[in-house]
This record gives structure tokens, C-alpha cells and sequence, in this order.
């Protein structure tokens, strides 16, 4: 997957839109095919932001809790060493990568839009690592010894993911900026770290205040 493939998948959201190399400033060590601001010269027309709002390329930006999360673990290698990772949502492949970095037995990017995942390999190699992609969250290995998630509460339906997280692995490291209270006590909260989203969409700001939680799953517990 090139940078013109990946252009390809912008356009079909965005007809003149094209990704370009950046840092994200929230985690700099970690380059990343992202959507490139500099082809917005005047406003989106009504056709371009039907196609924006229905169907947009998330994969394109590196969210906030994201970044948080990818340099968090850059920061604590520690926590992912040795370990078969699986980043739920994985989006842009952001916190896969850092934890393929960061030493992972294997780093595995979980998607169900191809074109993330398409980005997440092409992210990879840019960053000279590699990961496993995952297009169905049900078929992901049972060997999984962490679970990371980045941004994935925004709507109130997925609420019921902290409880598969917590049933899915041994552990669960999770970055979001959404809710205040997550409403599960499993999850101990680490750090409050500020982000912005990659480009930059000026969001409100108590979007850019990222809580970072860990918890031990229910695999753990019950082997105690």
C-alpha cells in the first residue's frame, strides 16, 4: 500500500483530498500518511461535506486519545514488552505501531474499515515496524495478552466494549477523552494527559483532556 492508494480511499470521501507524512505533535517519534490540510483552499461544498459526514475517513487523522496512548506507551515500554497486543479501532495504526516500537512480541491493528487498515500497513512500514491486521474484532486470536483502545466511546452504543475488553484479555490499557466516568470501577485511571487531534480540528476543549486507564481483565482474575 502507497501513499497514491491511500489517496485513492481519501477521495472517496473527499474528492480533493490526499494524505501527506506529518508527526503528530502528540507523539513525534511516530511518522504517519495523515490527511493534508493544504487541499481545503475555501470551503467544503454541500456535496463534499454530505460525503465528509457520511462516511468519513477516520483512519485519516490521529485522534487525541491516540496519540496520548501511543506515546504513553512509548514512555512505559515496559507495559506492552513481550507481549501479543491487539489495538481495538485501530484507525490510523498509531498505537499498534508504538507498541511494535516499543517491543511487542506482535502488535495487531484491528479494523473493520479496510482502509484503515490499508493505512495501518502502510503507517507501519513508514515507521520501519510491522503488525498484524484484524478486520473482525470476533475472529481476533485468543491469545491475546493486552488489549488497547484509543477513542473508541463516542457513541453511547459501544459503551458495552469496556466489559468485552475486560473479558477479552488479561489486561487493557485504554486512552479516551469523551466521559468523565466511564461507569466501570475496573478501570483505574493513570493520567489526565492534554492532546489535539492530527490535524488539528478544533475541537471543544474538553475533547483534548485524555484519561488513560488500565485495568486487569477478568481472564486475570479468575486465574487468581
Amino acid at each position: 500500500m502507497n501513499q497514491q492508494q491511500l489517496d485513492h480511499h481519501l477521495q472517496k470521501t473527499l474528492s480533493r483530498g490526499r494524505v501527506a507524512v506529518t508527526r503528530p505533535a502528540g507523539c513525534p517519534d511516530i511518522g504517519l500518511h495523515l490527511f493534508d490540510p493544504a487541499v481545503l483552499e475555501g470551503p467544503l461544498s454541500h456535496e463534499e461535506a454530505q460525503a465528509v459526514v457520511g462516511e468519513p475517513a477516520y483512519w485519516s487523522f490521529c485522534w487525541a486519545s491516540g496519540q496520548v496512548l501511543a506515546q504513553w506507551i512509548l514512555s512505559n515500554p515496559h507495559q506492552v514488552a513481550g507481549k501479543r497486543v491487539l489495538d481495538f479501532g485501530s484507525g490510523s495504526g498509531v498505537v499498534a505501531i508504538a507498541a511494535a516500537i516499543a517491543g511487542a512480541a506482535e502488535a495487531i491493528a484491528c479494523d473493520i474499515d479496510p482502509a484503515a487498515l490499508d493505512a495501518a500497513a502502510a503507517n507501519a512500514r513508514l515507521n520501519g515496524v510491522s503488525v498484524t491486521l484484524c478486520a473482525d474484532w470476533r475472529q481476533r486470536s485468543a491469545t491475546v495478552d493486552l488489549i488497547t483502545a484509543a477513542d473508541v466511546l463516542y457513541d453511547p452504543d459501544n459503551r458495552p466494549l469496556l466489559q468485552a475488553f475486560r473479558a477479552a484479555a488479561p489486561e487493557v490499557l485504554l486512552a479516551d477523552s469523551r466521559l468523565r466516568d466511564l461507569g466501570d470501577d475496573h478501570y483505574q485511571r493513570l493520567a489526565v494527559i492534554e492532546g489535539r487531534t492530527w490535524p488539528d480540528l478544533n475541537e471543544f476543549e474538553e475533547f483534548n483532556q485524555v484519561r488513560i486507564y488500565r485495568v486487569a481483565g477478568e481472564m486475570a482474575t479468575a486465574k487468581k
